[in-house]
């Protein structure tokens, strides 16, 4: 089993390395670079933490922020569950209208059989006062 050795991955981080950019026609040398693993990896997770942050300031302090799910205005989340609301009692009533729109057609048609209230009712006589 391999020891891990804090000085030889530290060393093998720093050792230098050299990148050379050459023009390919006449073999000249553009531009050079000398860098090392630990450069590298520093430059790369300053990127990558420099994006990340541009993002989500892009996301946080812009109107991009409604166009993600779950992430709306309190105020609009409220007004929407108002207008659900509102919405549910309106087909409600437009049923109940429908409902009673088509008994008025059935009546006045002919058709459809009405239902006759056939409870006799005890009416006192009134009484009769005498002068």
């Amino acid at each position: 089993m391999a020891k891990f050795d804090a000085n030889s991955t530290l060393k093998r981080l720093q050792n230098r390395y050299r990148l050379v950019v050459m023009n390919d026609d006449t073999y000249e040398e553009v531009v050079t670079f000398k860098l090392s693993r630990l450069s590298v990896y520093i430059f790369l997770s300053t990127v990558f933490v420099l994006l990340t942050g541009l993002t989500v300031a892009l996301i946080v302090f812009t109107p991009l922020k409604v166009y993600i799910p779950g992430y709306g205005d309190v105020n609009n989340t409220k007004e929407l569950r108002e207008l659900k609301i509102q919405t549910d009692s309106l087909e409600e009533q437009v049923k109940y209208k429908d409902e009673y729109l088509r008994g008025l057609k059935a009546v006045f048609q002919g058709g459809g059989a009405v239902k006759k209230d056939t409870t006799s009712l005890k009416i006192p006589k009134p009484e009769k006062i005498n002068d």
